[in-house]
């Protein structure tokens, strides 16, 4: 089946088979920030951002996203400069083996976008339904909470 989707603002027409997940469908399509880490859509390593939300695309069908515009990790960036939430995973060195960083990033931007100024405790509840085996959370919650300082501090920029 054919279906239209809009990965990163271009405009893509994809073949899917019909069980064909949508992590299948953007690692196909050279999308490799988004991990297929357990097909259960419990790890958060294949959220992308579905028309704005937080997503497993583990769990979800390809079909599913027909007629969607979807956010991966390499859709952040904007005129070479990173968004301010990968900056402050930077700043701060929250990635540690960065399987979890493209999900925890993307989690983050919706997170901001809805609430410019989270509590700690609020971002480690929207953050929930990702895993870092790495960390304690500690520095990735630092980072989301130094992004949000930046991102207030930019009035105007497109979060």
């Amino acid at each position: 089946m054919r279906i239209r989707i809009t990965v990163n603002g271009r405009d893509l027409d994809v073949e899917a088979s019909a069980g064909e997940t949508l992590v299948e469908v953007l690692r196909r399509l050279g999308f490799k920030s988004v991990k297929d880490g357990c097909y259960t859509g419990t790890c958060g390593g294949c959220t992308v951002l579905l028309d704005g939300r937080p997503v497993a695309s583990c769990i979800m069908l390809a079909a599913q996203a027909d007629g969607s515009s979807i956010t991966t990790l390499e859709g952040l960036a904007r005129d070479g400069r990173l968004h301010p939430v990968q900056e402050a995973f930077l700043e701060v060195n929250a990635p540690q083996c960065g399987f979890c960083s493209p999900g925890m990033i993307l989690t983050a931007v919706a997170l901001l976008r809805r609430n410019p100024d989270p509590t700690r405790e609020e971002i480690r509840e929207a953050l929930a339904g990702n895993t870092c085996r790495c960390s304690g959370y500690v520095k990735i919650v630092e980072a989301v909470s130094l992004a949000a300082e930046k991102m207030r501090g930019r009035a105007g920029d497109e979060a």
